[in-house]
């Protein structure tokens, strides 16, 4: 690894992660963009006090907006404080918000926050486009994946008597 791409991961640190969005979604493009943020919530972002629970992106305006996305109240911010669930405003170029609002609004598709992590001192979101799955592969993915690890087990296991 040279030491350019390891300073370069160095300096992504991950402050939060939407731990459902595999579980009950389809993933497929994944997009970076900014926040735009007050003080206290930089402040509490880069304590770890993000949620992403039934967040998502939605389109006004031109613009688009994380929606659902709970930053805690910073303790030691005074009169300047900030409202936890608050809309934020997304950083990104024109011509990706226009090709993630028309695929969302054609397809059935949503855009859903994957992560949150700081690149050098600026908050970056890790979006997606994806789709919602169904109750029935939610399912059938749990047992292939018990499958699957009672099939490793039983490799170890024969491995360790042979």
């Amino acid at each position: 690894m040279s030491h350019k791409s390891r300073a370069r991961q160095s300096a992504v640190k991950i402050v939060a992660q939407n731990k459902n969005a595999r579980r009950l979604y389809d993933i497929f493009d994944r997009y970076e963009a900014g926040v735009e943020l007050t003080g206290s919530e930089m402040k509490s972002i880069r304590a770890g006090r993000v949620s992403f629970k039934d967040s998502y992106i939605r389109f006004a305006r031109g613009e688009a907006f994380v929606t659902g996305m709970h930053i805690a109240a910073y303790e030691n911010a005074g009169y300047a404080g900030h409202d936890p669930d608050r809309d934020r405003k997304l950083l990104l170029h024109k011509r990706e918000i226009d090709l993630l609002r028309g695929k969302v609004e054609q397809k059935g598709l949503t855009v859903i926050p994957i992560s949150m992590y700081l690149r050098k001192s600026l908050v970056k979101i890790e979006i997606a486009l994806a789709k919602g799955k169904k109750v029935h592969d939610q399912r059938e993915e749990l047992k292939q994946r018990a499958v699957k690890r009672d099939m490793d087990r039983e490799m170890a296991e024969a491995k360790k008597k042979g």
